[in-house]
């Protein structure tokens, strides 16, 4: 007998105030609001797409070019946050049960489908209640930034940091892209519904309010994340440097 095949639905968070580039969701590029990239770029994996954002420019731009759109409050800490009202207003809608929740990145215009199908692989197995992607690196400059993974043998995360992890005692650093494969975090996740619901309703934790990432406060409350590989690399969008990085890489396709 054959598996049910699930029902998946790709929330994408989009806020308008953003720190660094305020209004990000709507910079043009190459002809096309970011948002309208990163939605045109999900529905290539899967049927179900939505935008959650908490501001009527953006809640506008999505319906011109057909896209679906919840509009949600302001008051949100994160974007897993927004993720869950968003899922709760859609499920009201929905005649089956949403089985798995995509927490997809508003801000990564060059996202390729196939990412998303490798997350959507880790709910293949019935237990997984939370999974997201890694990319293998050994290029020494791709060791300077970023959020570092270690796995066990089973593909579940150990932990998540912003310093360069496994620290390798016994060589030079400037020599550890040789000694190890490094794993980077791509900021993609998938929840069941029950998952998504416990996390949100979970107290903020010391290892993530040190280390500034969210997910460790699933890990830190013996909570298990499921892992996947891409060896599609994507950038996110923060700065005005990086939108120029992005039509340049669009431009010479």
């Amino acid at each position: 007998m054959s598996k049910k095949t699930k029902n998946i639905v790709g929330i994408i968070p989009a806020r308008f105030g953003s720190t660094r580039l305020e209004g990000k969701p709507l910079v043009d590029i190459c002809g096309k609001t970011m948002i309208q990239l990163v939605y045109e770029q999900v529905k290539k994996a899967i049927n179900h797409v939505v935008v959650a954002t908490d501001d009527k420019r953006i809640f506008d731009e999505v319906l011109s070019f057909g896209g679906k759109v919840v509009m949600t409050s302001k008051n949100h800490s994160t974007g897993t946050n927004r993720c869950l009202e968003a899922f709760e207003i859609i499920q009201k809608t929905e005649t089956e049960k949403i089985d798995v929740i995509l927490n997809i990145q508003g801000d990564e215009p060059l996202l390729e489908p196939t990412q998303i199908k490798e997350l959507i692989s880790c709910f293949e197995d019935e237990k997984t209640e939370l999974a997201t992607l890694i990319i293998p690196t050994n290029k020494k400059e791709e060791l300077n930034t970023g959020v570092f993974v270690v796995i066990d043998n089973n593909n579940f995360a150990l932990y998540f940091s912003r310093a360069v992890i496994p620290f390798i005692r016994d060589e030079n650093k400037e020599d550890w892209h040789t000694k190890n494969t490094y794993y980077k975090h791509v900021g993609m996740y998938g929840f069941s519904p029950k998952a998504l619901k416990k996390f949100a309703d979970l107290n903020q934790t010391n290892l993530e309010n040190c280390e500034k990432l969210e997910q460790l406060r699933w890990l830190e409350n013996g909570n298990k994340i499921k892992i996947a590989k891409t060896l599609h690399n994507s950038i996110p969008v923060d700065t005005l440097e990086d939108v120029k990085k992005v039509i340049n890489i669009i431009s010479n396709r």
